[in-house]
């Protein structure tokens, strides 16, 4: 084979980890090929963030993570801290800002965090070959084969930095757990996270009328709660606070939302009540929440009458029915949409600090292809550099 055609670490995918480990690794003067499936590199950085990239979040910690295995993404999230991507992001000279809750986004364009890691796996050495759809993975002698559209390649070790299943139109697919399956690998299973609601039948009717509509909800499900925003949309709910309590759902169940959160709907309500406020209900929430919201909930669910008309009782219910309000979703978006996919390479067979696989010596996996899924702003950046390097020096 030529020598253009070995090197000492292949690495499947050329995406956030996989872009990172190789020029982590080609630093360390190990001979390093990224194979890309897609046209170029990155595609989903250039698209996250609204194009702006929320590369990190400086308040990243396991806390902000899912996976079968709470204490697996503790080692490495350790060794590769935020500060430690600023810095990279800094001396690259890339202007950035931070928009809320920690998270940090790029001032211009997220195509300035794609160059700077192209940067870096040039000023290494790290070759990267796109278009390369792989066809197959053989493992005999401690080498790696893997045949692909552009060829056949070899190395002594093999990164898979696939990604998951989300967001097929940009290459998403499911190469990396069938190489992981390949070498006796379980894969926890698989689905969209992060990702919108959607609803049917009555429900759909009623919210439907609602879309365009946002406004700052406490959203939970069993004992996992999300403070941001709610957005409803023309199939169901979206927005930052749904698409974090997403990843925790379970299809049939439902979500409760407080449409107030921080108040005391109950005693305001009470409150104006005891002063004699002749105000209609609608008059009253429309002042409290979005107006469409307001009139649909007193049209559809609560009798609209003056506040003074109405029995203490019923304004307890009231007031706690609009901190307790309950949807059930019928679906996700899915995939198609989902920023993540939960699930994946389960982490009890792969090494915590090399990422090296239990199973098979010489191949190891990084980034979203395991089962370890961050939380909605900057997490996933984050693991994707913190697992790349820890990879890296391993190899």
């Amino acid at each position: 084979m030529s020598d253009n055609r070995h090197a000492d670490v292949l690495i499947i995918g050329g995406g956030a980890a996989g872009l990172m480990c190789a020029s982590a690794a080609a630093y360390r003067g190990r001979k390093t090929l990224v194979l890309e499936g897609s046209n170029r590199c990155g595609k989903k950085i250039l698209m996250s963030g609204g194009g702006r990239c929320n590369f990190t979040n400086t308040g990243t910690g396991p806390k902000n993570f899912l996976s079968d295995n709470p204490h697996f993404c503790k080692s490495a999230l350790a060794r590769y801290s935020p500060a430690d991507f600023i810095g990279l992001v800094e001396r690259h000279g890339i202007a950035y800002h931070e928009k809320e809750l920690g998270q940090l986004f790029c001032d211009e364009s997220s195509k300035q965090i794609v160059k700077m890691l192209l940067d870096e796996c040039a000023w290494g050495g790290a070759g990267i070959i796109t278009d390369c759809a792989i066809d197959s993975v053989k493992y005999s002698g401690d080498q790696f084969t893997v045949h692909c559209s552009q060829g056949v390649f070899s190395a002594g070790r093999l990164v898979i930095a696939s990604g998951g299943l989300s967001i097929p139109s940009m290459g998403a697919s499911a190469v990396g757990y069938e190489i992981a399956r390949q070498f006796g690998h379980r894969i926890i299973a698989t689905r969209a996270g992060l990702v919108p609601f959607t609803l049917s039948g009555k429900p759909l009717e009623q919210y439907a009328q609602l879309a365009g509509v946002a406004l700052p909800v406490t959203v939970r499900f069993a004992d996992t709660e999300f403070s941001n925003a709610l957005l409803f949309t023309h199939r169901g709910l979206s927005g930052p606070a749904i698409l974090q309590i997403s990843s925790y759902w379970q299809l049939g169940q439902a979500i409760t939302l407080d449409l107030l959160p921080g108040r005391d709907a109950v005693a305001e309500l009470i409150a104006l009540q005891q002063r004699g406020h002749r105000a209609e209900l609608k008059t009253v929430l429309s002042e409290w929440l979005p107006k469409r919201l307001a009139l649909l909930l007193c049209a559809d669910f609560f009798a609209n009458k003056p506040v003074n008309q109405y029995r203490h009782g019923e304004l307890k219910d009231i007031g706690f029915a609009l901190q307790h309000w309950r949807i059930t979703p019928s679906g996700t978006e899915g995939y198609r949409t989902a920023e993540v996919t939960l699930g994946g390479v389960d982490t009890d067979e792969v090494s915590s600090s090399s990422f090296e696989s239990k199973l098979r010596p010489g191949l190891h996996f990084i980034g979203e292809v395991l089962d370890v899924t961050g939380h909605l702003g900057g997490y996933n950046f984050q693991w994707a550099w913190a697992s790349a390097q820890a990879a890296a020096k391993a190899l």
